[in-house]
């Protein structure tokens, strides 16, 4: 077992090994979040090249639903499920603006 910084006490092989799976987890993550952006790239160009707006409000809608209802599926914060994508389409939104 290692120490810890802020104590003398060693850390619990249990929750190293735990924090290894969520750095795993957390890689993960950024990649898929990496892999989304690239597509909604996509989707930004096409809607640049056919003069549509950047923003769908019904899609964001039925997307934040859909969200909502996965978070209480997983037993997690929709409102915290809510928050997250909201940030990302917002980015979305600002990236198809620059297209």
């Amino acid at each position: 077992m290692r120490t810890s910084f802020m104590m003398d006490e060693p850390i619990p092989t249990q929750l190293l090994e735990a924090r290894v799976e969520i750095d795993r987890i957390d890689r993960e993550l950024v990649a898929l979040l990496a892999e989304r952006f690239a597509l909604t790239h996509q989707v930004g160009k096409v809607k640049a090249a056919r003069s549509l707006n950047a923003v769908d409000p019904a899609r964001e809608t039925m997307k934040l639903e859909e969200i909502r209802a996965l978070c209480e599926q997983y037993q997690l914060n929709p409102q915290l499920g809510k928050a997250l994508f909201t940030q990302i389409m917002e980015d979305v939104v600002k990236n198809h603006q620059l297209l």
